[in-house]
């Protein structure tokens, strides 16, 4: 049986616009997700910032004064030594006449360095219990401390009280500190003091399991048998008494290189080494220390590597961490509940000392004694403690960044507000006097000459009509000329078929609304040409408020008060707010300056001539509105704004719509404002614009939209890590003065205030949308993308101006 496939018609070959808007598409998916990850970076690198000083998850509870019946009395007995072997707990003290000095919460790098030029200078080592969220800040202090011989252990990562965490936080704190320490000097260690630890007699029924859990991971817990008390900052003598063992008994010794000023440390530091020195002391690390009481010779193997993860033939692994593991890696706790540390052989006097006589052939395969409590970092913990540092890096060096540009924010926002407040009651003063010095305000002469009003339309079927009907109830004489820009919904045909006086429809093929614009001009009758949009309606005495500017003939072009008609709506209001506030309050601004930025699309005035020696309007951007408007100042042309010309326009009614809108005005500010950068530099009139103009609307209309969620976010953050409610406190401030100024807008423009219950939400969420709106525009200008006029949906429901609430 044969079978045939049945015919296909042949599909419609797609429009320029279609072509345009699937480019457009294939765009715009990258770059949004780009600024969405980009607001997520910023704030990853907050809550790291916030982690690693303790601002986020902290847990500040220190326990005091609990039972201790639990913990077996040989250990609060015992050494300050305390590991574990096959379960048993042990514990051991330091050997007669040694002293172990240990340094507690550092890395600094303002005290870790001196300590350490101290303990260099007296050719003495030490062992520092460090933060780990220390050493991912300042790895260059801990590389060069374990180069110098010195030895490093665990101090958690946050400072915190173990005995309040549970399981998981426990092992985070360590295999976190695990990774700082990878990341900053290629090392793990085996070594583990807890935060608020003291003598081991100190040890409750709360903190004894947190020891046996951690002696079971492998490490050694280490407490002391002296505590010199340099953070009480007592002198230099008091911490050199407290600091001394009595009856020549050997000691583990706290000290501390953080958590403030330790310029007493430092000098008593100097002279305690040489007294005790003086009396017959050595000193050592922990590990030296383990490695005495388990035979070895002392300073074995001490021209060895550091660190180089090798079997240690001094009996350290019989006691120490990792001695029953069998891990044999020695790559560090990589992964939560593994042993920290590699195998380590039992004590074997004799291989040592051999090894140690053939220390010239084999030095590369030795360990440091006072530094085998670490091992050398490789595999995953390694490459993971690096990204580590460099998440950090990032941290330290973005977030003063930040907090630099939420000032700029901060001074921008207010500045602006203190400009809008100041300059637009003057202009409102001033364009609305009806006595006084210099009398009623007056443009000049009534203009009443015939104007040409111009309707571009692309598919606007729903709005045509009752923009044609706005106009046609017009005070001010009028010719209008749609021109239709390739419409497929029969734009055109409704446009004729109303039957309205002065009205010529021109059809032209698709090619944008600029070359509609410029259609319409050539063909216009008149000298004056006003300009709206196909889905916008005039009062009726719109055109006559908007012409009257031009009796003053140095003004080339005049922006009206446009108004948003679908306002009833959350994303309505939104839009409302902004209009009022951001666009209205701005255009007095930039009116009383001379450098207004943009006549909108949606009512404003030209003379023709001026169109015409500037070019017309341009398609090298997709904001020929804002185009023209710089184009005209540069020419010598005064642009002004006229409140009382009122128009209201349907806004973009979803989100998808009001995102395509905004980034099509965004991205072709920014296409203007580069197109002109020569203002600059120019004179005269182009000049004014370059120097006044452009930097106002760079840092209003794109810089500060951009910084502006910093504000949002730090909130958040400050919320969450410092002060609940003074930082909820300076964000609603700043919330009131942003609604003092957008009560007097709605004053100035006689809005009712009820929608400005709306802008709370407005702020939170419409702020955020602009941000990743200007980010993805921004994208689009640096990559180079270029894109066509954009076609938003449209539902007619903007009426007559008598229809609006």
């Amino acid at each position: 049986m044969t079978s045939t496939t049945p015919s296909r018609g042949r599909r419609r070959a797609p429009t320029k616009m279609e072509r345009a808007a699937g480019k457009a598409a294939a765009l715009q998916k990258p770059r949004v997700i780009l600024a969405l990850l980009l607001l997520l970076g910023l704030t990853s690198v907050m809550l790291l910032d916030g982690y690693l000083r303790s601002e986020i998850g902290n847990d500040a509870r220190v326990r005091d004064g609990a039972a201790y019946d639990k913990v077996p009395q040989k250990i609060l007995d015992g050494g300050p030594l305390l590991t574990f072997t096959g379960g048993t707990a042990k514990t051991q003290s330091v050997p007669k006449k040694t002293i172990v000095l240990t340094f507690d919460d550092g890395p600094t790098p303002t005290w870790t360095p001196q300590i350490l030029k101290v303990l260099e200078d007296n050719k003495v080592e030490a062992t520092f219990f460090m933060v780990g969220s220390m050493v991912s800040r300042y790895p260059g202090v801990v590389k060069d401390l374990v180069d110098q011989g010195n030895e490093v252990g665990i101090h958690t990562f946050t400072h915190v009280d173990l005995s309040y965490q549970g399981t998981g936080r426990l092992q985070r704190e360590l295999k976190q500190t695990q990774l700082a320490l990878a990341g900053a000097a290629g090392i793990t260690t085996t070594l583990f003091r807890a935060p608020y630890s003291s003598e081991i007699n100190a040890v409750d029924n709360y903190s004894w399991p947190v020891y046996k859990e951690i002696g079971n991971l492998g490490y050694t817990s280490v407490f002391v048998d002296t505590d010199s008390d340099d953070w009480k900052k007592p002198g230099v003598s008091k911490i050199v008494q407290w600091a001394t063992p009595k009856n020549n008994e050997g000691a583990v010794v706290l000290m501390h290189d953080a958590g403030g000023d330790r310029s007493e440390t430092v000098k008593a530091l100097d002279t305690y080494i040489k007294k005790m020195k003086a009396k017959g002391y050595s000193f050592t690390t922990v590990s030296g220390a383990m490695a005495k009481l388990n035979g070895a010779p002392n300073g074995a193997g001490r021209t060895g590597t550091a660190g180089s993860g090798q079997a240690v033939e001094a009996g350290v692994g019989q006691t120490g961490a990792g001695a029953d593991a069998g891990a044999g890696t020695g790559a560090g706790a990589g992964a939560l509940g593994e042993q920290p540390g590699g195998t380590q052989s039992a004590p074997d006097s004799g291989s040592t000392n051999n090894s140690t006589n053939n220390s010239t052939n084999n030095s590369s395969n030795k360990v440091n004694i006072e530094q085998s409590g670490q091992q050398k970092a490789t595999g995953s913990t390694l490459y993971e403690g690096k990204a580590l540092i460099y998440a950090v890096a990032v941290a330290e060096w973005v977030l003063p960044l930040l907090s630099w540009l939420l000032l700029v924010v901060g001074i921008s926002v207010m500045g602006r507000f203190g400009m809008m407040l100041i300059l637009a009651r003057r202009h409102y003063r001033q364009r609305n006097r009806k006595r006084g010095k210099g009398g009623k305000f007056s443009w000049g002469p009534t203009v009443t000459r015939p104007v040409t009003v111009i309707v571009p339309a692309y598919n606007e079927k729903e709005c045509i009509a009752n923009t044609l009907h706005s106009l046609a109830q017009n005070t001010h004489p009028i010719e209008i000329i749609v021109v239709d820009d390739g419409s497929t919904d029969g734009t055109k045909e409704i446009a004729e078929s109303l039957g309205l006086p002065n009205v010529r429809v021109i059809r032209q093929e698709n090619a944008g609304k600029p070359a509609a614009l410029n259609n319409g001009v050539r063909n216009a009758s008149y000298d004056i040409v006003v300009m709206m949009d196909g889905d916008t309606v005039f009062e009726p005495d719109a055109v006559h408020q908007l012409v009257q500017p031009f009796a003053d003939p140095g003004i080339g072009a005049v922006a009206g008060n446009a108004k948003v008609g679908n306002r009833n709506t959350i994303i309505g209001a939104w839009q409302h707010i902004e209009y009022v506030m951001g666009f209205n309050l701005d255009r007095r601004m930039y009116d009383l300056l001379r450098c207004m930025p943009t006549i909108p699309g949606a009512i404003g005035a030209f003379r023709r001539d001026a169109i015409l020696e500037v070019g017309g309007m341009s398609e090298d951007t997709l904001a020929e509105d804002t185009d023209i408007t710089i184009a005209m100042h540069r020419a010598g042309w005064r642009v002004v704004y006229q409140e009382h010309a009122r128009a209201w326009t349907e806004a973009p009614s979803s989100l998808k719509q009001l995102w395509s809108q905004r980034y099509r005005w965004s991205y072709g500010t920014m296409q203007a404002l580069w197109k002109h950068r020569k203002s600059l530099t120019d004179k005269g009139p182009s000049g004014r614009f370059g120097r006044i103009g452009m930097p106002l609307v760079v840092i209003f209309q794109i810089i500060t939209p951009v910084l502006a969620p910093l504000i949002d976010v730090f909130t958040v953050y400050s919320m969450i890590s410092v002060d609940f409610w003074a930082s909820l406190l300076a964000w609603l401030a700043v919330l009131v003065v942003q609604l003092v100024c957008a009560a007097y807008a709605f004053r100035l423009d006689r809005e009712k205030y009820r929608y400005l219950a709306m802008l709370p939400l407005q702020q939170l969420a419409y702020r955020q949308m602009m941000y990743l709106v200007l980010i993805h525009s921004s994208v689009t200008a640096l990559t180079g993308g270029r894109l066509r006029w954009q076609k938003l949906k449209r539902t007619g429901e903007v009426g007559t101006p008598a229809g609006v609430s």
